[in-house]
Formats: structure tokens, C-alpha cells, sequence
């Protein structure tokens, strides 16, 4: 691992429950690790296998996506298609060479400041024992090709 490696994160958040966690952690003044860049969806279903790879085509170490917790959607059932995505995800990035931990899903009430805290701090220190996602150019113009 190289000295000083700070891992980038992609976090695609729900509108209605992950983000706004994120937003009360900010508002609560909770500190976390600032390694994850956020991007808002308007729910974790809408998280594209395209999304998650072209992240890691544009140089990401790792991808988190938060949704509401199960039952608790605001489009019903957008969080169990985010997690059969995510399972489907988890198998390509192993075929692809890339390790499973680099991916995480996450169900994070907008109660829940604290838990994003967490969650972003773990995945940061996964990360940092994983080292950077070495790819080459062209291992990467691939994932672009596939997203």
C-alpha cells in the first residue's frame, strides 16, 4: 500500500433516506472520514450497474450505495431492486478482477447521522488495506466499454 493512500468513494444516496442521514450528520456537525464523493438519487433502485462501473472506470476505489431500509421505500419496492443489483454487481466485479469488498450496500434511515459516520469510516479503512484499485488504462477503458 502507498504511504499517505486516501481512498475515493462514490456514495449514490437516496433522496429520501440516505441523504438526508448525510445531511443531518453535516448539520449535527458529525465528523467523518471526507474520502466519499456523494451523488444524489432519487432512490437507491434508480443506482445503475453503468453508474457503479463507470465509477470505478473514472478512478473510484470503492462504491457505496445507501437506501432506505426494507419496507420502508418511498417508491415501495426500490431498495429490493437496489439489492438484487447489488448482488448481481457483487458476481461481475468478481469476474471482472475486481474485489467484492470495493462494493457496499447500505440501509441508513434519514435518523441515522451517526450511521453514516460509520459506514464511510469502515469503508475507508476496508479500503485503505485493500490499497488502491490498480488498473491500467486499458482495464479501464474496458469498464468503460461495458458501462
Amino acid at each position: 500500500m502507498p504511504d499517505g493512500f486516501e481512498p475515493k468513494i462514490v456514495a449514490f444516496f437516496c433522496n429520501w433516506c440516505t441523504y438526508l442521514a448525510a445531511d443531518l450528520a453535516g448539520t449535527s456537525r458529525i465528523k467523518y472520514a471526507p474520502n466519499a464523493e456523494v451523488v444524489r438519487v432519487m432512490c437507491s433502485g434508480r443506482v445503475d450497474v453503468q453508474f457503479v462501473l463507470k465509477a470505478f472506470a473514472k478512478g473510484a476505489d470503492g462504491v457505496l450505495i445507501g437506501g432506505c431500509h426494507p419496507g420502508d421505500c418511498h417508491y415501495q419496492e426500490g431498495n429490493y431492486k437496489a439489492l438484487r443489483r447489488y448482488r448481481l454487481l457483487k458476481k461481475l466485479l468478481k469476474q471482472m478482477g475486481i474485489e467484492e469488498e470495493r462494493l457496499r450496500l447500505e440501509w441508513i434511515s434519514a435518523a441515522e447521522g451517526d450511521r453514516v459516520r460509520v459506514v464511510i469510516n469502515e469503508m475507508v479503512e476496508q479500503l485503505k488495506v485493500l490499497g488502491p484499485l490498480n488498473k491500467t488504462g486499458e482495464e479501464r477503458a474496458h469498464l468503460m466499454e461495458v458501462a
